[in-house]
């Protein structure tokens, strides 16, 4: 689904859905307030660099080099050095939306007036975002110590005019960008190499992203546990109210709501209302409310944080409008370290249930339901190695849910001698929102072909709209057939907010 133009004044309190937007058509614009609040950080930066004294940031070396002292003459090229020493990233290259999006973030912090950055560079900063440029960054390389070093020099050779980027999603040189867009490389005075390349910005955009795109994997996954729920001929009792109202997590509770209402009106509920011998479902179906509810309150956990951390100035030193300058540690992203670690657990603990009821589709002992969901089982073998590549992705994500943020190793000659792992946490949680989406893709189809047996007798209002929304796009009659481009249009349906 193409995302609306949003224009944004800077700086921007933004939520974590505002991220989906950032990469693609939003543009920025910097009032005259926030201008003025920049010109007067710039003020003491620019008196302490024509002063005696050494200040970190601005007329010293940086991370174990602090105690060196520039001469004046070499700040110009202390801060193209920094820029051009940090770019090494390596990897796999980040998208041109997390791309853009780091250099919307850390454009909407200088705008805050704590870093001493000229007005200038924020226009320059501004106006290649404005054109949809995107700087080519590599995704490996940050230990979320002092910020994201690494890929935001990467993000900042744009700037000035070295390396490489897109434009038009052709990928060029910077110096050619940046005389296609009718703009020249700045030259980075003092503290504005060390204010781009310093805070949390990559970790909040590629982290943030994947984070906004678990909601739309856990809004389905809701459906699809109630259209899982109605093709094994659950029961919805365990949902009713009174029953979360005894364990009153938010989460539970209001995910046993969505559930009510997904189930709501239900001939096929109504036709084993009598006569049914089981007395329990599987904790798969039973306990959707204490396990979905759980991974609610986690993502929300999570989406708060990073909310929190967008809003934030992450800078070092930072710039005080009194004159003072602080050299501290809001660079740190252990909090962002926790979110995501946080996220990528929950949401792993959602795909492994959801392989579960994959494995109940297909067990055979559901009434109606054939083994493996195939027509003629052992001629066809129907749904049997879709639940196969379920149970890979789940036991894939088991290993990427060990939490980066428990680790650290000391870098810069031991003076960052406790770092967050940040990024690493970030990049994981991409990965498992990607697996969880495909293990729920699977899912839905196959709920969806079981529910081809139980026909006439058709779900509850809500689920039948998602299954009616869903069959506009993908055919689930059963019958033999590769099922990967399926799962994969699924999973991207999914991913695009599709069933939001």
């Amino acid at each position: 689904m193409p995302s609306p133009s949003k224009e944004f004044k800077l700086p921007q309190k933004l939520s974590l859905f505002d991220l989906r937007i950032l990469g693609d058509s939003a543009r920025a614009v910097l009032p005259p307030s926030s201008a003025a609040k920049v010109k007067k950080s710039r003020a003491v930066v620019e008196k302490i660099a024509s002063g005696p004294n050494p200040v970190y940031g601005i007329n010293t070396g940086f991370g174990s080099l602090a105690s060196q002292k520039i001469p004046k003459e070499n700040l110009l090229e202390l801060q193209k050095n920094l820029v051009l020493s940090h770019a090494c990233g390596v990897g796999e290259i980040l998208s041109e939306k997390e791309a853009r999006s780091i250099l919307f973030l850390r454009l909407n912090e200088l705008s805050r007036g704590y870093s001493g950055a000229r007005v200038e560079l924020l226009e320059h900063m501004l106006r290649i975002f404005n054109s949809q440029a995107s700087p080519l960054i590599p995704s490996q390389g940050s230990v979320g110590a002092s910020g994201d070093l690494a890929p935001q020099a990467h993000m900042a050779l744009l700037l000035i005019g070295e390396g490489n980027a897109f434009l038009n999603g052709k990928l060029m040189p910077s110096r050619k960008v940046l005389r296609a867009l009718g703009r020249s490389p700045i030259q980075l005075k003092a503290k504005e190499g060390l204010s781009l390349i310093n805070g949390t910005q990559a970790m909040q955009a590629v982290g943030g992203l994947a984070l906004s795109l678990a909601y739309r994997v856990f809004e389905t996954a809701q459906k699809t546990a109630a259209l899982s729920l109605e093709a094994l001929t659950g029961t919805p009792v365990p949902l009713e109210d009174q029953i979360q109202k005894l364990k009153p997590h938010p989460g539970q509770i209001e995910t046993a709501r969505r559930l009510r209402q997904l189930l709501k009106d239900s001939p096929l509920r109504k036709s084993h209302l009598t006569g049914d011998t089981r007395v329990q479902d599987p904790y798969s179906l039973r306990c959707l409310p204490q396990v979905h509810g759980a991974v609610l309150d986690a993502l929300e956990f999570s989406r708060k944080t990073v909310e929190r951390e967008m809003e934030s100035v992450t800078d070092n030193p930072i710039v005080f409008p009194d004159g003072k300058i602080i050299s501290a540690g809001n660079f740190h992203g252990q909090a962002l370290s926790f979110a995501f670690d946080f996220a990528a657990m929950a949401l792993t603990s959602m795909g492994n249930m959801s392989e579960r009821r994959i494995f109940q589709l297909i067990l055979g002992q559901a009434p109606r339901l054939n083994p493996f969901l195939a027509r003629r089982p052992g001629v066809e073998s129907g749904w049997m190695i879709a639940q196969v590549a379920a149970a890979a992705l789940a036991s894939e994500n088991k290993i990427l849910a060990h939490p980066a943020s428990s680790d650290s190793i000391p870098t810069s000659a031991n003076q960052e001698d406790f770092v967050s792992m940040g990024m690493n946490a970030a990049l994981k949680l991409k990965r498992v929102v990607n697996n969880v989406s495909r293990i729920i893709a699977i899912e839905t189809l196959c709920a969806a072909c079981a529910m081809e047996y139980h026909k006439p007798l058709l779900p509850g209002k809500g689920v039948l709209a998602f299954l009616k929304q869903l069959n506009a796009q993908i055919t689930t009659v059963p019958k033999e057939r590769p099922l990967s481009n399926e799962i994969e249009k699924a999973h991207l349906l999914i991913l695009d907010g599709y069933f939001d």
